[in-house]
């Protein structure tokens, strides 16, 4: 995902002197590959993300378009106060990219998972948020957060996630994306555990349960219309994420059946208000925590037998 994102940036900066790379010691070779062909474009703060996001919102004040990049933990927890006010109070063209979404810095732990930035972030007015789940959406949404006159945020994975897509197929804004149709069940999922999910859904077809399943790449504007759809036909829903599910896409989803006044069970799988456990490989950080493919689709398995009791 990281390789998507740079070679989209950088085509943005080769057609506009405005788009800025603005980084915080990310410290990667695709960083390096940016300033070779537009050193005159990108900017490194440091270890001082809350600077950065400050000045990236000057930037912008005088008609620069920067895309703001380092680990998703340090963009939307420790410089969240800069966020608010100097970007999105503002109302200001800034671009906030936060690599190794979920549990993808599985190495170091819980300080650096971004388990808590949906929930932390959609709260806060102005922000449109895009969750891609493949290199190919990722170069979409950065395509999509060029085109948007007003702050984004772009939660990123970063380990060399499976592509469900053609550069053929079309990301729209606010629009879900229903990958597979046909069951009684739906299963929603944000970000790159979209390949666990989709892996889920296809045992449950040899198992006879039949899933649709939905991508929400767009949290915020959040597809309501597509969600009152789903369980229209539903008996079952179920959300699948690589985050806490207070305050994430289960908890998105669980309002608008509220709101309208939708009774339709609703199965959330993700971290239950626990930080993540285990160092090791991301698959194998996610497997401790339940959120490989086979624990996806013993959850889904169990909440369908509960709906035939």
């Amino acid at each position: 995902m990281q390789s998507a994102y740079i070679g989209k940036l950088m085509e943005l900066a080769e057609k506009d002197s405005n788009v800025f790379h603005v980084l915080a010691d990310s410290g990667t070779g695709y960083d390096e590959m940016f300033r070779r062909n537009f050193p005159g474009q990108i900017f490194n703060f440091g270890i001082s993300e809350e600077n950065m996001v400050a000045a990236a919102a000057g930037m912008a004040t005088v008609g620069k378009i920067p895309f703001v990049f380092t680990a998703g933990a340090f963009l939307a927890y420790r410089s969240l106060e800069f966020i608010r006010d100097d970007i999105c109070f503002q109302n200001l063209n800034v671009k906030i990219v936060g690599m190794g979404s979920g549990l993808a810095w599985s190495t170091l732990g819980p300080t650096h998972h971004t388990t808590e930035d949906v929930a932390v972030l959609r709260a806060i007015p102005n922000l449109m948020i895009l969750s891609p789940a493949t290199p190919i959406q990722v170069s979409q949404c950065v395509e999509a957060a060029y085109a948007h006159p007003g702050p984004v945020y772009i939660r990123i994975g970063m380990n060399h996630e499976k592509e469900f897509y053609g550069e053929q197929d079309v990301l729209t804004v606010g629009k879900n994306d229903v990958l597979a149709e046909g069951g009684d069940i739906t299963v929603f999922v944000t970000g790159s555990i979209l390949e666990e999910a989709e892996a889920a859904v296809r045992q449950l077809e040899t198992e006879g349960i039949r899933a649709n399943l939905v991508n929400v790449h767009t949290i915020k504007p959040f597809d309501e219309e597509n969600v009152l759809r789903m369980a229209e036909r539903s008996r079952l829903l179920v959300s699948v994420e690589e985050h806490n599910i207070r305050g994430g896409l289960g908890s998105m989803i669980a309002e608008v059946l509220a709101e309208n006044g939708i009774g339709r069970r609703l199965c959330r799988i993700g971290l239950a208000d626990v930080f993540a456990t285990g160092y090791g490989t991301h698959r194998g950080v996610r497997e401790e925590n339940g959120l490989d493919s086979a624990s996806i689709c013993r959850r889904i398995r169990e909440a369908v037998r509960h709906e035939e009791i």
